[in-house]
């Protein structure tokens, strides 16, 4: 794949010794977005968490379609280890992230490496995650594509186009896709997982927090009943969505510092 495009940010105040770091994936339905619309979220993050952020670009579809977006967040992580005295971490205070198809990205990447034998990340950060794109996801299974299908920002008519261009329709349980259809769910880093009431998304995401933790994965379960898809990168729009990113940033933190003892799920309001 080569270089790919990365942004670091640090927040003022920081000591000089090893700090956690947030390695950050952007969403866009793996065709769209980049660094710098992901830009202000990175900040916000950094800043409310006090935790240094790397965001991380990846090639986009369709010009290069699944599984090549995994397959940078992986490399990407993996780099990240081997050069975490370069960018001043502690690589056992390494979490990752993102938001929809980043979050998923952050979700496939973690199972990995908690299953490869070598460092794992220590927490995973998954805001409204996009995490099962098989046809199994449909909205029996998931009443919210129905419920939500139109009106509120994100459409399920663009999500299938999202997955037409990733994955030319086809349906794949692949867990680089669909993290819900892995085999083992076990032992992977605890996770602040965030969905959105009026999202279509929602109820796969709360889906998968129900199959960490019953897989023994330490989950908190974050809804905002208030919001839609999207929103951290609503910031500057609405005071709603600004504070709930600003919660998100101190859970994350509370996260890192202080791992949840056990694979007990918290379904916070918001």
């Amino acid at each position: 794949a080569g270089p790919l495009p990365a942004r670091h940010y640090r927040p003022s105040g920081i000591g000089s010794g090893p700090q956690p770091l947030l390695v950050y994936f952007h969403g866009g339905g793996f065709v769209l977005c980049d660094l710098d619309t992901h830009d202000q979220t990175c900040r916000l993050l950094c800043r409310y968490a006090g935790v240094p952020v790397l965001s991380v670009d990846y090639r986009l579809a369709p010009e290069h379609p699944f599984p090549a977006a995994a397959e940078d967040a992986a490399a990407a992580l993996s780099w990240v280890f081997e050069h975490a005295a370069e960018l001043g971490a502690n690589p056992a205070g390494i979490a990752v992230g993102g938001d929809s198809a980043g979050a998923n990205l952050a979700a496939v990447i973690s199972a990995q490496a908690a299953h490869a034998g070598g460092p794992k990340p220590a927490a995973q950060l998954l805001l409204y995650p996009a995490i099962d794109r098989s046809d199994r996801a449909d909205r029996a299974v998931y009443p919210s594509l129905d419920l939500f299908a139109d009106g509120f920002f994100l459409t399920r008519e663009e999500i299938d186009w999202f997955q037409l261009n990733y994955t030319g329709g086809l349906d794949l349980v692949d867990p680089r896709l669909s993290p819900l259809h892995a085999k083992d769910l076990s032992g992977l880093p605890p996770a602040l997982l965030v969905t959105a009431g009026f999202d279509p998304l929602r109820d796969e995401g709360e889906a998968y927090a129900a199959a960490l933790q019953a897989a023994g994965t330490q989950v908190v379960l974050h809804r905002e009943p208030s919001l839609i898809h999207g929103f951290a990168n609503m910031i500057d729009l609405s005071r709603a969505a600004r504070a709930a990113l600003i919660e998100i940033a101190g859970q994350l933190r509370a996260l890192l510092d202080d791992p949840p003892p056990g694979p007990a799920a918290e379904p916070a309001a918001g």
